[in-house]
């Protein structure tokens, strides 16, 4: 994600203090007011890509999170990889962080709501954005969902995001996914397209392996460039706890 608008580093750092303050806030009022539950992800993955679009170069990336959910629905959640863009924005990680609200109604669906805000410490330019995201999911077989930020990607656009996709599985151990986004942007930058296939086998609970074909129009190798954007596969050793 690279951006070009160049903000006072002095903001861009209060901004981010404030907003884990907020994050550790939630996290703190949620656990004294009624019990819950902490779950995480850890991966290591051959290249971190992010909507179509490769986050390090298509090198190599280790990444971890942590969620605290109560039991109305409301959570917050913090994660983190290392990420490297043009060599002027000296960015070498990236840090997500949520509060939202998700949960099952009724047998068949599952729906979320949540505030985002990406925080990318020690650049040169300020590339922190904030954006909100509903999803719906349908048995946990298919799941649609949008995103929207009035400073999408850092790029001082706006831009909404939607996306949709299935899971297939194929036996106890096996599934696949199939899936495709498009990033529709304001202010005469390009929008785009993506799409992507996975196959994902639970060797040994709670460790998959995940193998992943990405694929992006020419538009997306307009808005980032051929070292980003374009056809690549990704392999990910991911585990949940």
């Amino acid at each position: 994600m690279v951006a070009l608008d160049k903000t006072n580093d002095r903001v861009t750092f209060a901004y981010t203090r404030r907003c884990l303050a907020v994050l550790a806030g939630a996290l703190i009022f949620a656990g004294t007011a009624q019990a819950g539950e902490v779950t995480g992800n850890a991966a290591l993955t051959t290249d971190y890509v992010w909507r179509g679009s490769s986050q390090t170069l298509e090198k190599p990336a280790v990444q971890a999170g942590v969620k605290f959910a109560v039991t109305t629905g409301f959570y917050a959640s913090a994660w983190g990889s290392n990420v490297e863009f043009a060599p002027v924005l000296s960015a070498t990680s990236e840090f997500d962080l949520a509060i939202g609200w998700g949960r099952k109604v009724g047998d068949d669906w599952a729906f979320d709501v949540n505030a985002l805000r990406y925080v990318y410490p020690g650049t040169t330019v300020n590339l922190d954005w904030n954006e909100v995201n509903a999803s719906a999911t349908w048995r946990d077989r298919a799941w649609i969902g949008i995103g929207h930020s009035s400073n999408a990607m850092a790029s001082g656009a706006r831009g909404t995001y939607v996306n949709g996709g299935v899971r297939i599985p194929a036996g106890e151990t096996l599934r696949f996914e199939i899936g495709a986004g498009h990033y529709s942007m304001a202010d005469a930058l390009p929008d785009y397209s993506h799409a992507w296939a996975s196959g994902v086998w639970v060797f040994s609970p709670p460790f998959e392996l995940r193998l992943t074909a990405h694929a992006t129009d020419d538009r997306a190798k307009t808005r980032f460039g051929g070292d980003f954007a374009g056809n690549r596969v990704e392999a990910a050793l991911q585990a949940s706890f």
